[in-house]
């Protein structure tokens, strides 16, 4: 536990970054999920600007959405 006043405001202030990013990374992770098993353009457009959101956001690295939206655009042109 902390014992400096700044450091105590940092635990408070890096728990609620934490939920917020738990939420935009679950939202993420599920529609990445819903197109790769369902790849129809309407999944494909809510993942990609789902991806889009989380990187903005700083949770994923760029590279990470790049991959994530490439596995997918395959998986759509597969199906086609």
């Amino acid at each position: 536990m902390p014992n400096i006043k700044s450091a105590k405001k940092r635990v408070k202030v890096t728990a609620s970054n934490h939920e917020s990013n738990i939420h935009v990374k679950g939202a993420m992770k599920t529609a990445v999920k819903k197109a790769l098993n369902e790849p129809t353009q309407e999944n494909v457009n809510t993942a990609n600007k789902r991806i889009d959101k989380a990187v903005n956001k700083g949770i994923i690295k760029p590279n990470t959405a790049a991959r994530k939206k490439s596995n997918i655009a395959k998986k759509l042109n597969e199906t086609k």
